[in-house]
């Protein structure tokens, strides 16, 4: 795994200097381990998340499991929603955080900290307070780390110029899918046969051994990780610090007077989540496009790429109910059969499809548009976009299929589910990586810094978007209803052919950018 290892006079490792990992700075090697266990314990809690949630409930089929929330399908399709979305809406105060505050490194011992012990509060029984005060450190854990932990990668190569740049950070994100994959079969497995909160407990597991790794191996990565590089000055944490605490106290007061009048519910904190995972996505773009400091080339920029990230958000809409509402299907015994050949297997396992499509598929993306790009052939950005927003559409055709056979009694097989996860993984691989390219190549010289965290904030806005839809007090849509996935779907085609149509427009508005 590695070769000699070679250090600086104060001990410390530099970039290409402290020994190698594949070739790579042996700091890799730290912040792999460290991604992969934070994935696993990430992952394998998620692919518990729907299934637990419905447990008991009137959703969740004969067979399921004791011992869960038993809560209907709208309810947890809700708050699955609600807590990706904050997930990826919390990235940018992560960032944030890491940028003015602590530093990368920090940042991301602190998170780790915050994930393994929510996971731990969710290992807890006692039901739902537990359980949400659990899923609450994880999500705000999950955000400080997303950010800072690819920044530090960065900061392990020599500038963007450094060849191994690229090689580095798809070794790192193979650690992303090795953790995701493996996490359902493990984690998946324990809590659904043997017991949710020892299943949980796995996941804490598992974050503590990448925290292990990542303090055992913090001496090999880059000094810069230690360091904010905007670190705010005295006055302004002290104004940074009264707000806090202003704003904590205003809803700490709000909420206790709701709960001990006796009218808390659910809503009262899944709603106002909802609203301001769409607000923030929304005035953070708004900011952007209005500032008078951008030049004429970088507003027709942002124009165009307000078209990408609209794009995006329909598209994340639909791909992360693959986490609730098609894994709520597929964990139904009455609706779909739960063996496959004779082999009888825990539905949190459909979790492991993605990862492992991602894994298989992804070299063959990045070949094939090496390849049309040498023969002169390769899709725009746009044309792209179109295709993903086309294939997440098909795959909710294609949903309803299995959706109809359960409707006339017939068990559906589980090959419909893996059909249904492949043909949204060849989505997301035209999409997710393409974007995070584009976000790049346009981001305006003063936000360069900041647009990553804009581009996950369309995974806020799409799942937000899903959590008013399903949200009994809000929309009240059956999203798992033939009705709905049909309306969704041709939602996605429709704007993958919008895009297509008006490619040639969105590419005069991005300039140089292709």
């Amino acid at each position: 795994m590695a070769s000699s290892l070679t250090k600086d006079p104060a001990g410390r490792g530099t970039p290409g200097a402290e020994g190698t990992f594949f070739g790579h700075p042996r700091g890799l090697a730290t912040l792999f381990m460290t991604e992969m266990w934070e994935r696993f314990s990430y992952y394998g809690m998620k692919a518990l998340l729907t299934v637990y949630l419905l447990s008991g409930g009137p959703d969740a089929g004969k067979g399921s499991m004791d011992g869960g929330l038993a809560m209907d399908l709208a309810t947890t399709t809700t708050i699955v929603a609600v807590y990706s979305a904050m997930v990826y809406l919390l990235a940018m105060p992560g960032g944030w955080l890491g940028d003015r505050v602590w530093g990368p490194r920090k940042t991301v011992a602190i998170a780790a900290v915050t994930i393994m012990s929510g996971h731990l509060v969710l290992a807890l029984p006692g039901g739902q307070a537990p359980f949400f005060a659990g899923l609450a450190l994880v999500a705000a854990g999950s955000g400080l780390l997303k950010a800072n932990i690819s920044t530090m990668v960065g900061h392990l190569y020599d500038g963007p110029e450094d060849p191994r740049r690229d090689g580095g950070f798809t070794i790192f994100y193979m650690g992303i899918n090795a953790g995701a994959f493996f996490a359902p079969l493990a984690i998946g497995t324990v809590g659904q046969e043997v017991n949710w909160h020892l299943g949980f407990g796995l996941a804490a597991v598992g974050m503590a051994i990448g925290l292990a790794a990542f303090l055992a191996g913090s001496r090999t990565l880059s000094p810069r990780s230690d360091v904010a590089p905007k670190p705010l000055a005295a006055e302004e944490r002290a104004a940074w610090l009264r707000k806090g605490l202003l704003w904590l106290a205003v809803a700490a007061v709000f909420y206790g007077a709701v709960g001990l009048s006796g009218h808390f519910t659910l809503n009262w904190a899944m709603i106002p989540l909802t609203v301001i995972g769409l607000v923030v996505p929304a005035g953070v773009l708004l900011r952007i496009k209005r500032d008078k400091e951008l030049t004429t080339a970088e507003q027709s920029k942002m124009t165009g790429y307000i078209w990408f990230f609209v794009a995006a958000a329909v598209f994340w809409m639909i791909y992360d109910q693959g986490a609730s509402t098609v894994q709520a299907f597929g964990s139904n015994d009455e609706k779909v059969a739960g063996s496959l050949l004779g082999f009888d297997f825990p539905t949190s396992w459909y979790q492991s499809l993605n990862p492992l499509f991602i894994m298989a598929l992804a070299p063959v993306f990045a070949w094939l548009w090496l390849w049309l790009n040498r023969q002169g052939r390769e899709p725009g950005t746009a044309v792209k976009f179109a295709m993903a927003l086309v294939l997440i559409g098909v795959s909710f055709f294609f949903f309803l299929i299995p959706l109809g056979m359960a409707a006339d009694g017939t068990l559906a097989s589980p090959m419909w589910l893996v059909g249904i996860y492949f043909i949204q993984t060849v989505g997301e691989l035209c999409l997710s990586p393409v974007g995070l390219s584009v976000t790049t190549k346009m981001a305006p010289a003063k936000y360069a810094s900041q647009m990553m965290g804009v581009w996950f904030l369309a995974v806020t806005a799409g799942d937000s978007i899903t959590g008013l839809l399903s949200n009994p007090a809000v929309g009240g849509f059956d999203l798992s209803g033939t009705g709905m996935v049909a309306v969704e779907a041709t939602l996605a085609v429709l704007a993958g052919f919008a895009i297509y149509m008006y490619r040639k427009k969105v590419r005069a508005l991005t300039g140089d950018v292709n």
